[in-house]
């Protein structure tokens, strides 16, 4: 009887994990770390509405629903790409869950529009202060609900990016990247601001801005080790439109270059204010940019050093440094705010 009994339990909890692994989960940190840091940041500048600058229980609630569903939204992404990748990954991944069978495709598509219809539709109630209830929030007028709208933007870009009826940019190379970097670099990070405080200043679109430069060409190193398959689908990337060793040019400075814009946001006068554009701790801030622009600088030469090594494995260093970068860079930015 207990056999039996336990039966049912194991093959949902293998089921569980197995839909789990289908999100891709090592991806799903930058993009909740980087509303956290984003909301974060909000709280600790010069534009946070609230004058007593409180952890109230809403603002952490408001934090920790938003952290979730931009999780869930990179995970509807990631199941999508899947999605309409099945063809590369039986190629070049054959171990994932669509491309090996585990999952069948009606499965997999049902479930990105669950994981998309959890991530969007919550952020509605996700309105900054004054308003602390939730029918305050819900009820607030539209032009408050700037979450709600970042994150279907972000949700379409996702569609843009993978699916042939919005487009499909990953067949085209610099739009390809553009597509990923906007809604993970600039979007995320502006989507967690909102969270405490209006988007309608400089400051969350520069911070967005400097890890959208950042994203724009890293995510390339991802798509070296995916040139035969990406090749054979039509996916003309940066690899195989410029070749390896002009790729790997292309993306290097993009690994140093974004992150000295934070010392000089620091500086900086902000145009449509009375301060600086960066109003952070200036010395936390300087410190955090030099630092990532040294770490770029050395992953740019592992990238430089042996550009072909970049085609011939799935999990080259420079990948695991780039979400090592912006994980720093999330945190970093939190704790230069909050100082």
């Amino acid at each position: 009887m207990d056999g039996i009994a336990l039966t049912p339990i194991r093959g949902f909890a293998s089921r569980a994990r197995l839909y789990f692994t289908f999100t891709r989960p090592f991806t799903l940190l930058p993009p909740t770390f980087g509303v956290v840091s984003g909301a974060l940041s909000a709280f600790g500048s010069a534009h946070n509405p609230d004058p007593a600058r409180r952890f109230s229980l809403s603002v952490l609630l408001m934090i920790g629903l938003g952290s979730l569903t931009a999780a869930l939204l990179n995970a509807a992404s990631n199941v999508m790409n899947q999605y309409h990748d099945l063809e590369i990954d039986r190629r070049n991944k054959p171990h994932r869950p669509l491309a090996s069978g585990a999952i069948s495709m009606g499965a997999g598509l049902r479930f990105a529009v669950l994981l998309y219809g959890l991530a969007l539709l919550p952020t509605w109630l996700v309105v900054s202060y004054p308003r602390i209830t939730l029918w305050d929030k819900a009820t607030a007028p539209l032009r408050e609900h700037q979450c709600f709208f970042i994150y279907l933007a972000g949700l379409i870009l996702t569609l843009v990016y993978s699916d042939p009826g919005w487009g499909r940019t990953k067949r085209f190379g610099i739009w390809a990247n553009l597509t990923i970097a906007v809604p993970r670099g600039c979007l995320l990070k502006v989507a967690g601001w909102s969270m405490v405080a209006s988007v309608l200043h400089l400051e969350p679109w520069f911070i967005g801005t400097i890890f959208l430069l950042f994203l724009l060409a890293a995510t390339t190193s991802k798509d070296f080790s995916d040139m035969e398959g990406d090749a054979a689908h039509g996916c003309v990337t940066l690899p195989i439109r410029l070749g390896v060793n002009r790729a790997a040019r292309f993306i290097a400075p993009f690994f140093v270059l974004p992150w000295l814009l934070i010392p000089l946001g620091v500086w900086l006068r902000d145009p449509f204010g009375d301060g600086p554009v960066l109003t952070g701790d200036p010395t936390l801030l300087t410190i955090l940019g030099l630092v990532l622009a040294a770490w770029g600088a050395w992953t740019a030469r592992l990238v430089l050093r042996d550009p072909s090594a970049l085609a011939k494995s799935e999990n080259h260093p420079s990948w695991t440094h780039m979400y090592l970068m912006m994980l720093f860079g999330q945190i970093g930015f939190a704790v230069a705010y909050l100082a």
